[in-house]
């Protein structure tokens, strides 16, 4: 059964254990958010864990139903990361959760096999693309390249898409859906990355990869554009985490993409992302410190705010891109078996249809949130 918990006793429990919470202002997303209510696991048979991405369908297509929220799994069952091949779907209707898609794990045509990423997106055509950066160990010592992988709406493959410009493809997805074309921009952390160590390198290669696909009925996804508009991005293998890079892509309604730096700790903008041909490097600084703690996944609210999960502790951050200020944080994971209370929890975070709420993922208790 879904469990319901009050925002304000969670804020409370982590006021006494990380010191003074900083409220959302009154006008701001987070303010109207109240009530978080945990709607299932996300371990499916096979016992993978680790939930990372979140895409909420926007059709009914084959096993999916529009509104359906998708959830991939980054570890197996041992709890390895880089080894998750399996994705869930929870209905909200009926409340049931099923698996949507269970893949190989040495799946042709992918470099290094599966390990599903925080990139996951689906289209209206039906077809579901998700990330691959596998590990055959759980560390970046033995990763492969990865690659995106097509799926059809009843979890079928399709195709493999790989590149020269795709290694780790890592972070949430942002997407200009057309129905009978898209573009996918996503982040890539898998260049010249090594084992994880205590003194790894930071390494200036990540990179921010533009997709176009036409989407033929019948037809897999193809590539027919692909243009590389940010890099220099800092990336990091990590013991703990895997690999540290930019992790959050948001679309503007101006055309900016907006991406989380988690190396540099701070949102930056690069314009004009659906049209521009050269690369725009690390882009325009948005906003740096403050509430950011390792700053994660990305989302857009109705109002044009970001909201941003911390990967150092269990708060969703609310900025106004436009001015850069940060308006508020909520803690959203208050587990004090983390230090401070919810560090490495929060990875995937999608608005609800409505854009009155927000799903997110808790790794520490493998489970779907909705916040609202």
């Amino acid at each position: 059964m879904p469990v319901t918990r009050l925002a304000f006793p969670t804020l409370i429990a982590c006021l006494l254990a990380a010191g003074q919470p900083h409220a959302a202002e009154p006008d701001a997303f987070l303010a109207r958010l109240h009530h978080h209510v945990t709607l299932a696991s996300t371990v499916p048979e096979n016992g993978d864990q680790n939930p990372y991405a979140i895409a909420v369908a926007p059709v009914s297509e084959g096993k999916i139903q529009k509104n359906d929220v998708l959830v991939d799994n980054f570890n197996d069952k041992n709890n390895l990361q880089g080894l998750g091949t399996t994705i869930v779907r929870y209905r909200p209707g009926d409340k049931s959760l099923a698996l949507f898609a269970s893949l190989p794990r040495d799946l042709a045509g992918c470099p290094g096999g599966v390990g599903l990423t925080t990139a996951m997106t689906m289209l209206r055509s039906g077809h579901v693309i998700v990330g691959s950066l596998p590990s055959h160990d759980g560390t970046t010592a033995t990763k492969g390249q990865g690659c995106l992988i097509a799926l059809s709406p009843e979890g079928a493959i399709e195709t493999v898409i790989t590149s020269a410009h795709i290694n780790g493809p890592w972070g949430n997805m942002a997407v200009i859906d057309r129905g009978d074309s898209a573009t996918l921009f996503l982040s890539n952390t898998g260049f010249a990355v090594g084992a994880p160590s205590d003194d790894a390198p930071v390494v200036h290669k990540a990179s921010v990869l533009r997709l176009d696909l036409a989407l033929a009925p019948g037809k897999a996804p193809a590539v027919t554009r692909e243009t590389v508009i940010g890099e220099g991005f800092g990336e990091q293998a990590d013991k703990g985490v895997f690999v540290i890079g930019p992790t959050g892509l948001a679309l503007g309604a101006d055309g900016t993409l907006y991406v989380s730096d988690a190396i540099g700790n701070r949102i930056t903008a690069i314009a004009d992302a659906a049209t521009r041909s050269s690369s725009a490097g690390t882009g325009r600084e948005v906003t740096k410190d403050g509430l950011l703690k390792r700053p994660l996944a990305l989302a857009m609210t109705p109002g044009g705010h970001l909201l941003v999960t911390n990967g150092l502790n269990g708060q969703v951050v609310e900025i106004d891109p436009q001015s850069g200020r940060q308006l508020g944080a909520q803690w959203i994971d208050a587990d004090k078996a983390q230090t401070p209370p919810g560090n490495g929890d929060l990875f995937g975070l999608a608005l609800t249809p409505e854009g009155d709420g927000l799903y997110y993922v808790e790794d520490d208790m493998n489970t779907l949130v909705l916040a609202r």
